[in-house]
């Protein structure tokens, strides 16, 4: 089983998407936007992070952050975006490793799909 850091800014949607990775066998942890991610990956010792926030350059920084820290730089993160468009320019100019976008609108199965693809 693994152990997913959630970070999404809007609770409902953050409350469907841990059921629907739980019911894949997935462990999540829900947190809204912080800036003390890395903090909540320790915690947790999440093997992934999934980061929907409604604006794209939230999670870009998110990401940016986690990938900052010396023991997340191959930590797989799952991007969830309604603006893929210039997330995967974004993500291709830093050569970022072990991550997947999933364009909204999403389903919790594509997102598990993308989390077990990371994982392999």
């Amino acid at each position: 089983m693994s152990r997913v850091l959630l970070i999404d800014d809007t609770p409902e949607i953050a409350e469907l998407l841990t059921f629907s990775l739980r019911d894949l066998g997935h462990q999540v942890f829900a947190s809204g936007y912080t800036n003390a991610v890395n903090d909540l990956v320790l915690e947790h010792k999440a093997d992934a992070v999934v980061l929907d926030c409604s604006a794209y350059d939230m999670s870009e920084a998110l990401f940016d952050s986690v990938r900052s820290h010396p023991n997340h730089a191959e930590l797989p993160v799952v991007i969830i975006t309604d603006t893929p468009e210039q997330a995967e320019p974004s993500l291709r100019s830093r050569k970022a490793r072990k991550v997947l976008i999933v364009p909204k609108p999403f389903t919790g199965a594509q997102v598990g799909r993308a989390l077990a693809q990371l994982l392999e």
